[in-house]
């Protein structure tokens, strides 16, 4: 029998005639995570399924774990193949893999069977039924319970049959590149290395930019921020990240602005430098990581000034988030403990004690007329001098 590794998904089943564009799209991602995995791998659509069959030596758990940061997976289960399904064959070889896979066969078992292929002589009900018996007279230490079993004995009837007794639970989400490309404002917190997990999960690719203000901020801060690029990209893919030097118009906001108005006036001037390189890397919006009423410039009135100089869509995955549910994400894609570490950003640095929490529009914009043509100098400046770090495979 062959061996290999049977793949569900679950919202691309419900698409109508464009489903086969995100099962393309799946099994390209497939494809190329496990092209950096030793072993000889082959992915293939099935109806309603990926089967990816593996030949030669090759680490099983290194697989699962690749396979499990594939976007758009639900499950994955390790599978024997029967290549001719004429029913004996199939249910000798259902023996002989419960045989092999378990030491002792004195469990309850169900057998589950789905049939696409409905020609074959037996629908799934027959077939689970059949198969039943068939391992109850074979195994007699064997037990039956059909409302809580301690294995699950899958049978699958397609063009060969499958059969497996383990699921690894998948990421989820949308395959990678079937939602268009967006600009991630990346920072060394905790939010929005989330932030940029989640947008992907729905299948955006992602770029990203983070704003860099030495020596107010450290070259080990900026390492922190490419290391968490790096762990996120073990998600998304590859990433472009742009360090933006961000010191000069920072100093010359903190100068010339009420300091109660620097976070947001800051932020938006962020904002007008991602928004040009998201058009520049043709990226349909941007992505932050802010959720209502975590910190002051994160306010719906902040919110709502910061976009008010972005012309395209600023998408926020953790809008209504609380931290912890934020805390719980970022321990589960393993960016906490990068997170954490103790180097500021420079949106950290130039912190009000009292900042404004609900901003007056007419009030921002007019401090913002007092820095005159020198920060369109300052801007252009930045976007001329940007570093960029290829991130990721």
């Amino acid at each position: 029998m062959a061996q290999g590794f049977l793949l569900k998904y679950a919202e691309i089943g419900v698409k109508g005639k464009n489903r086969y564009k995100f099962e393309d799209a799946l099994c390209d991602q497939i494809r190329l995570r496990l092209s950096f995995i030793d072993g000889d791998f082959t992915v293939q659509k099935e109806s309603g399924r990926v089967f990816v069959q593996a030949d030669g030596d090759f680490d099983f758990d290194e697989v699962i774990e690749t396979l499990q940061r594939v976007f758009g997976l639900a499950g994955i289960s390790p599978v024997e193949v029967v290549e001719d399904k004429n029913w004996d064959n199939v249910t000798k070889a259902v023996g002989d893999f419960v045989e092999k896979q378990y030491d002792k066969c004195d469990f309850s078992f169900k057998v589950k069977s789905k049939r696409s292929d409905k020609h074959y002589p037996y629908t799934s009900p027959e077939v689970c039924v059949e198969m039943g018996g068939y391992l109850l007279d074979r195994f007699p230490e064997l037990s039956v319970d059909v409302h809580n079993p301690d294995v699950y004995i899958w049978v699958e009837i397609r063009e060969k049959a499958y059969i497996y007794s383990k699921v690894y639970k998948g990421i989820g989400g949308m395959p990678l590149g079937t939602a268009g490309k967006a600009m991630l404002l990346l920072s060394g917190g905790i939010d929005s290395p989330v932030a940029g997990y989640m947008i992907s999960k729905r299948g955006v690719w992602i770029d990203a930019v983070y704003f860099h203000a030495p020596p107010y901020t450290s070259e080990r801060a900026k390492q922190k921020v490419v290391d968490l690029a790096k762990l996120v990209s073990r998600y998304t893919g590859k990433i472009r990240l742009h360090v933006v030097n961000f010191t000069d118009i920072q100093m010359y906001i903190y100068e010339q602005c009420p300091h109660e108005e620097l976070t947001i006036i800051m932020r938006r001037y962020m904002m007008r430098i991602a928004q040009h390189l998201a058009k520049e890397n043709g990226c349909l919006g941007l992505v932050t990581g802010e959720s209502i009423g975590q910190v002051a410039s994160q306010t719906m009135q902040s919110l709502a000034a910061t976009n008010e100089v972005c012309d395209i869509p600023v998408y926020r995955p953790l809008i209504a988030f609380d931290k912890q549910d934020i805390v719980d994400i970022s321990e589960k894609i393993g960016t906490y403990e990068t997170s954490i570490q103790p180097y500021e950003d420079c949106c950290t640095i130039f912190v009000a004690k009292h900042p404004v929490t609900k901003p007056n529009l007419k009030a921002i914009n007019k401090s913002e007329e007092n820095l005159t043509e020198k920060i369109d100098e300052m801007v252009k400046e930045a976007l001329d001098t940007i570093e960029i770090i290829e991130i990721g495979k």
